[in-house]
């Protein structure tokens, strides 16, 4: 099969096997790929890291190794999925521990409209009975953690005993770990980047949920930038999952191991980091072929390494120059370096 990339031979990753989800990077469509969560690895040795959204029908009816296959060294990796039959469920879950997964993830938060025509996503909070199934069917076919990304309400309910209901109807089918991102889902009228930012965050409903549930692992979404923010939150619930400010900051990551893991391993410097990743692109070419695997499919997620540093544009524009990007060569990484040394 593929080097570097877990394969189904019967072994199942298990969360027991690492510390807690205290810190995690959210699953973001069309940005947290396999070769994405790689790069962050390189930066932090212990947050939880979740794949894009895989529907079940990507999983039950098409390419099964293109969806999941991902590289050994991203565990902790959890993979999340979209659907809302629990037989399909069932099957992706079972799918997801024979490739390795450490955790799998229902998707009951997005709200764009293609996912609402799927009958899953943010919509599925009004049907928590149906969520409820979905969880008990995959904790039936599987053996690693089975938990829940959802909103705080939806469109114009703001009733805390919406989101209290769902969750400890979904906690009655067994889920333990529910990650809440703390803004409502507006179902029509909004796009979803609007909906990551117009509709306000209400960080206390995820804190009640956690005093309401005091057994069950609450992890908080949405918004969240800073390592003191992170702290703070871990004042009232069990973890936190950054979103975009993960991916576009990406080495505020880089003390996340010693603050929050108690981990002394040394900091790689960002250049470190950029340089453990050129063994790894030149695999990625070699196996693919460099028709088959462009440089830029990679190298597009570190554009935001040397963000808020002198010199900064300067190293953004030598990663993204059109010709370097078609010659393939990961020296790419080396030379922007220097660039932005030289600013």
């Amino acid at each position: 099969m593929h080097q570097n990339c877990y394969t189904p031979d019967g072994k199942s990753g298990t969360s027991g096997a690492y510390k807690s989800r205290k810190l995690s990077v959210a699953p973001m469509m069309d940005w947290t790929d396999r070769h994405c969560r790689k790069f962050h690895r390189e930066i932090t040795r212990h947050t939880w890291l979740y794949t894009e959204m895989v529907t079940t029908g990507a999983l039950v009816y098409g390419d099964v190794e293109r969806h999941l296959r991902f590289n050994e060294e991203e565990h902790p990796v959890a993979l999340q999925l979209g659907g809302s039959d629990p037989v399909d469920l069932a099957k992706s879950a079972k799918l997801g521990q024979a490739w390795g997964y450490d955790e799998v993830n229902l998707n009951c938060g997005c709200p764009s409209e293609r996912v609402q025509k799927g009958a899953f996503g943010a919509c599925l909070m009004a049907e928590p009975q149906l969520v409820a199934d979905c969880v008990k069917a995959m904790r039936d076919a599987v053996s690693i953690d089975v938990t829940v990304k959802h909103r705080i309400g939806i469109d114009r309910n703001e009733e805390y005993g919406f989101v209290r209901d769902f969750v400890g109807t979904i906690a009655d089918a067994g889920c333990q770990t529910f990650i809440v991102h703390a803004r409502n889902a507006v179902l029509k009228g909004l796009s979803p980047k609007e909906n990551r930012e117009i509709p306000p965050l209400r960080y206390e409903v995820a804190y009640q949920l956690k005093r309401e549930f005091p057994g069950l692992e609450i992890i908080i979404n949405g918004g969240i930038k800073t390592s003191d923010e992170v702290a703070a939150h871990l004042e009232h619930v069990d973890g936190v999952m950054l979103g975009r400010e993960a991916y576009h900051n990406p080495y505020i990551m880089a003390e996340y191991d010693s603050r929050f893991y108690g981990d002394d391993t040394p900091v790689k410097t960002r250049q470190q980091v950029l340089e453990a990743m050129i063994p790894y692109i030149e695999a990625q070419i070699a196996q693919h072929g460099a028709r088959g695997l462009k440089l830029n499919t990679i190298t597009r997620h570190m554009l935001g390494i040397m963000a808020g540093l002198p010199g900064a544009r300067s190293f953004r524009q030598v990663m993204s120059d059109p010709a370097r990007l078609a010659a393939g060569d990961p020296r790419l990484l080396l030379d922007a370096c220097a660039r932005l040394q030289a600013g």
